[in-house]
């Protein structure tokens, strides 16, 4: 029988891979920029949705809002550098769902801007310990309720800092690849429980927090560096989260995903 001749109907759909219904995704950060954002693209791809942030409040008015799209959404307060403050937050959503998520977005983070030899021990600590620590034992929660449950995927957002170096951005850019790193031992250490760790490194993208280096005065200099000659959208990133978190991407662990308009591959 020739392709022709097929009956379309019991071709594969493309999209029934990237199909969230049935999944429970974690998402932290959720408050605000990149992490809101990914959490509303995941409910609209049919996942439930816990969004967590230390910002309680504002977690749970964006969660009223999906729900009052007809999504499952939940708003939950974390603060990811406090562990009582993660184990209360799984606690909260496994007796709100009836169950661990399958899916856990790394998305909490800090950026700062600032000269190496101005760093301070504080500064030091307050971005290591949300960016990488905090990251380490979210994630570790995760993975220990994935692994009984069968598996599930965990997708650590990072950043390009973690993979080519950037001024003013040390100790970002060595928690991010940090991060990186971190993933890569993650994915080998898990895969035989069903559990796929993968890294997505966003380049310059527009939101609050990235509002910090066009007021610094970067924004023409960072633009001519990208090869598209624009800033990322915070919907630029949805599809890579929805290969990772879905079916369509249940052969990946261990990748890490680049999504910077080619400013990694420009040349120096």
């Amino acid at each position: 029988m020739n392709s022709s001749s097929r009956n379309p109907a019991t071709l594969p759909k493309p999209a029934d891979s990237f199909n969230l219904e049935g999944k429970l995704v974690l998402v932290t950060g959720a408050s605000s920029g990149i992490g809101r954002h990914l959490a509303a693209a995941l409910a609209g791809a049919g996942a439930s949705v816990a969004l967590c942030a230390r910002r309680g409040a504002m977690v749970e008015e964006e969660a009223g809002r999906l729900r009052a799209s007809g999504a499952s959404a939940l708003g939950v307060t974390l603060d990811v550098a406090d562990l009582s403050s993660i184990e209360q937050a799984y606690a909260t959503i496994h007796g709100h769902f009836g169950k661990y998520p399958d899916v856990l977005v790394n998305c909490a983070g800090v950026a700062l801007l600032k000269p190496f030899l101005e760093h301070t021990p504080e500064d030091f600590d307050s971005v290591m310990g949300i960016n990488l620590r905090g990251a380490f034992f979210v994630a570790q929660r995760a993975a220990a309720e994935m692994s009984k449950q069968g598996g599930g995927s965990i997708i650590n957002i990072a950043s390009t800092a973690g993979v080519r170096p950037g001024g003013f951005l040390s100790c970002y850019g060595a928690s991010k690849a940090g991060l990186v790193h971190l993933s890569k031992v993650m994915a080998y250490e898990l895969a035989r429980n069903q559990v796929r760790v993968n890294v997505v490194c966003p380049g310059n993208i527009q939101t609050d927090m990235h509002k910090d280096f066009e007021d610094a005065g970067f924004t023409e200099a960072l633009i001519k560096r990208i090869p598209q000659r624009r800033f990322g959208q915070s919907d630029d990133l949805v599809g890579a989260v929805l290969l990772l978190a879905s079916d369509a991407g249940r052969y990946m662990t261990g990748s890490v995903l680049v999504v910077d308009g080619g400013q990694t591959v420009n040349s120096l």
